[in-house]
C-alpha cells in the first residue's frame, strides 16, 4: 500500500461518529434509573439520526449513501472474501460495513421512535404525549418492550461492528479507528476500490 493518505470522512461524519457513540452509552446505561438524562440522550441520538440522514444524501462523496449502501448479496460476497482472506480495500465503507451502517441507523430509528412512544404512554411527556395520554397501560407495556429489544439489537449491531472494525483493521494494515478520528486513510493501491 502507498504511504500517502488520503482524506475520507469529513469533520461532520467524524464528529457524528463519536457523538452517536456518546449519546448511546449515555441512553443505554441510564436506561431505568435516570429518565431525564435517558431521554435527552434518546433526544440527542434522535438529532444525530436526522442530520446523517440529511448528510447522506447531500454530504461528501464517502458520506453519501450512493457511495456505500449495497445489496446484501454484495455484503455477502464481501463477507466471504473477507473470510477467505483476499477481500478488496475499500477507502469508504466497503460493502459490509455499508450494510451495518445501514442495520444500525434503521435499528436506532426504531428505538428512538419506540422511545419516544413510551414516552408519551408512560410518563405523558414528549412529543406524543398528547396522542400516546389515552392509551391503555399494556400499549404503553408493549412500546416498551420494542424500544428495549431495539436497544439491545442495536447495542449487539455495535458489537459485530467494532469486529468487523477490528476484523477488516488487520486484514489490510490499517487503522480504522484512527481514520475515524483523524479523517484520513492510506490512499489505495491497484487492488483496491
Amino acid at each position: 500500500m502507498a504511504t500517502n493518505t488520503v482524506r475520507i470522512w469529513d469533520p461532520f461524519v467524524r464528529i457524528f461518529h463519536w457523538l452517536l457513540v456518546g449519546a448511546f452509552v449515555v441512553a443505554y446505561v441510564s436506561e431505568d434509573d435516570y429518565l431525564d438524562i435517558h431521554t435527552i440522550a434518546g433526544y440527542t441520538v434522535l438529532t444525530l439520526l436526522m442530520l446523517r440522514l440529511i448528510w447522506g444524501f447531500v454530504g461528501t462523496r464517502h458520506a453519501r449513501f450512493s457511495d456505500f449502501v449495497r445489496p446484501p448479496s454484495e455484503a455477502l460476497d464481501y463477507v466471504k472474501e473477507s473470510l477467505l482472506g483476499r477481500a478488496k480495500r475499500y477507502l469508504g465503507h466497503n460493502p459490509a460495513g455499508g450494510l451495518m451502517i445501514v442495520a444500525i441507523l434503521v435499528s436506532l430509528l426504531v428505538t428512538t421512535f419506540s422511545g419516544i412512544v413510551v414516552l408519551g404512554a408512560e410518563e405523558g411527556a414528549g412529543p406524543l404525549a398528547g396522542v400516546m395520554g389515552g392509551v391503555s397501560h399494556s400499549v404503553g407495556e408493549a412500546m416498551e418492550e420494542v424500544h428495549e429489544f431495539f436497544a439491545n439489537f442495536t447495542l449487539g449491531l455495535v458489537f459485530v461492528h467494532l469486529a468487523g472494525v477490528l476484523f477488516e483493521s488487520l486484514l489490510h494494515r490499517e487503522n480504522l479507528v484512527r481514520a475515524m478520528i483523524t479523517g484520513d486513510k492510506p490512499a489505495l493501491d491497484d487492488d483496491s476500490k
